[in-house]
């Protein structure tokens, strides 16, 4: 069954993109958008010049008289909203990595923006904003331009928007930048004139903070000139490979001498939400092509004392895409490109940025492929629903391709129970920008995002969490879900009761403690209460083994869910009547006697995200 399953999802087609091939939700519109775009780079003043012609479609209910553009790069300034955050917690200490203290500092910035000299700084900003061929009314909102239209946008109607665009490339910050610790030249991310997203919720003009992102399904062709000697990777596929040569129209071959100072690269990409380009005159491209997938490109420092381990890490990402594409969905888009660059590893639509030739990196990053640039989630409302679901994939990836039990792996429960027991929790519903220390939003996106997946297999069992996650990917691929969308899959699949769970792990900083409270024996018979002492109630899974090693599982379902996950495995199963999240103890019994039993304890899986794990067992 599962050699059917996996042929199957493998084999679906490339096309799978094309909006037509999208399940219908009543109800549901989303804006589209097209990019074509004309930019150029001076190497020597880091300067970019660009004009952009936006088709732009307003599907929604709603006449649209404004609308607000994200102006990234202007974050990269002293005294922007990013530096003052980014300062107002750097000396707080919030724990301890080989014997140093650890502060709240972001990690990810290389250079920390006040120090920015202003030929070092960033900035991108619009010249002109034309409408019907009539310049616009623009407002400034440093990383937002608000800009006012003279006739309004009508549900229903396509428009045109052209602007003219200046930025300057900023030293490595965060992210974006150049002339990053690994030597790339550019690693140009949020580098244009961006349009919000405009939903159901109204429009997302979130200020660049925190460093998160949501933007409109849209096509987009850019065509990027700059000095003939370098060499560029980007978002999509080129169009002018024939031109440009470098393994783009054939693996292996050189970059094509030109009689010209500069050079045009022409890329596209349809059906996608954001574009990424990175240029250095030094890189290399290599190629692997993937089985009923994807062709691979990979595009990094030509380094020779680097070059085994990235052609190992070429190898091993060609090696898991048939797992990928049968345990989240087929990737349906026809490349996917790793760039090295700068800022660690942020991800794109068919690309991302990588620091370097780190196998887990490019597992990560890739994984955002379906929990970001095919599941489009707002990133500044729900970070932890990408980089949680992110992680939980990359685990399951690297589990496999290293033939590791996923189930040992603990590290990322380890971290949330750090943080629910510290001082600096926050519920993970809290919009990125607004956590107070970026130690809370990193636990929460990375770890306790995960913990929310992982652990939902054990509520609704792992067989149902797969079908869950492909049920997901069909219906809401490239689409904008949100936690309740998720859940509600979740529920028709499951068949279960799953809005408390998202509640509780969401929308609270309560916590999950269950222990072992007493045995007894009567009549032959052994009783075991188990107590609640946290706040969060869970359905529980207790393993008693025997001296003799048998063993039997009694599960007791949570009354909240209405229902009851399938076994798991053949150990022998006995069900209990629900218990009521409102009771505090529970008893159930075996009908053998307390000398036959040798360890009884609560979730022998360690899926259960138990803050005190060390009384859910008791040994005799």
């Amino acid at each position: 069954m599962k050699k059917t399953i996996i042929a199957c999802l493998v084999l679906f087609p490339l096309c799978a993109f094309a909006q037509s091939n999208t399940v219908p939700i009543q109800g549901y519109w989303q804006q589209r958008i097209k990019y074509v775009m004309e930019v150029s780079l001076d190497v020597k003043t880091n300067k970019i010049t660009g004009k952009q012609n936006i088709s732009y479609t307003n599907n929604s209910p709603d006449t649209l008289n404004k609308i607000f553009i994200h102006l990234y790069w202007n974050a990269f300034q002293p005294n922007s909203m990013m530096d003052l955050s980014s300062r107002s917690t750097e000396g707080l200490v919030v724990g301890r990595s080989a014997g140093k203290e650890v502060t709240d500092f972001d990690r990810r910035f290389k250079r920390k923006i006040y120090e920015l000299a202003p030929e070092e700084q960033g900035s991108c900003t619009v010249r002109k904003f034309r409408y019907n061929g009539k310049d616009q009314v623009m407002k400034q909102h440093e990383t937002i331009l608000e800009v006012s239209l003279d006739k309004k946008i009508n549900p229903g109607a396509t428009v045109n928007f052209q602007t003219e665009f200046e930025a300057q490339v900023p030293v490595l910050a965060r992210r974006s930048g150049r002339d990053n610790p690994e030597g790339i030249r550019y690693s140009l991310g949020q580098w244009y004139p961006k349009v919000s997203e405009y939903d159901e919720l109204g429009w997302h003009a979130d200020q660049y903070i925190r460093g998160e992102f949501y933007g409109v399904w849209g096509d987009y062709n850019v065509n990027l000139t700059l000095d003939k000697n370098y060499k560029v990777g980007a978002t999509g596929e080129l169009q002018n490979a024939s031109e440009i040569g470098w393994g783009y129209d054939k693996e292996g071959t050189p970059l094509k001498s030109i009689a010209t100072e500069t050079r045009t690269w022409k890329f596209a990409a349809k059906n996608v939400h954001d574009f990424v380009l990175a240029a250095d005159p030094d890189y290399k491209h290599i190629t692997r092509k993937t089985k009923n997938g994807p062709l691979l490109h990979f595009i990094y420092k030509n380094d020779p004392a680097n070059e085994k381990n990235w052609q190992a890490t070429a190898d091993s990402c060609a090696m898991i895409y048939p797992f990928m594409a049968a345990t989240f969905g087929p990737y349906p888009y026809p490349v996917y490109s790793f760039l090295q660059g700068g800022g660690g590893g942020t991800e794109y639509p068919t690309a991302t940025l990588v620091k370097n030739h780190s196998f887990g990196t490019a597992v990560h990053e890739w994984c955002h492929s379906w929990y970001q640039m095919m599941l489009a989630t707002d990133e500044n409302l729900y970070g932890w629903f990408d980089e949680g679901f992110t992680s939980y994939a990359e685990a399951r990836v690297t589990s496999w391709i290293r033939k590791t039990d996923f189930f040992a792996s603990t590290d990322h429960y380890r971290s949330y129970f750090t943080l629910a027991k510290g001082p600096l929790d926050e519920p993970m519903s809290t919009p990125a920008n607004f956590f107070s220390t970026n130690y809370a939003y990193n636990q929460n996106a990375y770890n306790k995002g995960y913990v929310f997946l992982k652990q939902l297999g054990y509520v609704v069992g792992e067989k149902n969490l797969d079908k869950i996650l492909l049920d997901y990917y069909r219906v809401w691929r490239f689409r904008h879900p949100r936690p309740d969308d998720f859940i509600k899959v979740a529920e028709k699949t499951s068949g279960l009761q799953l809005q408390w769970y998202k509640h509780y792990m969401v929308n609270t900083t309560k916590t999950i403690d269950y222990r072992i409270d007493s045995l007894w024996e009567d009549n032959g018979r052994t009783s075991i209460r188990v107590r609640r002492d946290g706040a969060m109630p869970m359905p529980i899974d207790i393993q008693v083994t025997f001296k003799d090693s048998s063993r039997e599982v009694h599960y007791i379902p949570l009354d909240l869910m209405l229902g009851e996950k399938p076994a798991e495995d053949d150990t022998p199963r006995k069900s209990y009547p629900s218990w009521k999240w409102t009771h505090e103890t529970y008893v159930i019994e075996t009908a053998r006697r307390i000398s036959d039993i040798s360890l009884v304890e609560i979730d022998p899986t360690l899926r259960l995200a138990d803050i005190e794990r060390k009384n859910n067992r008791l040994k005799l």
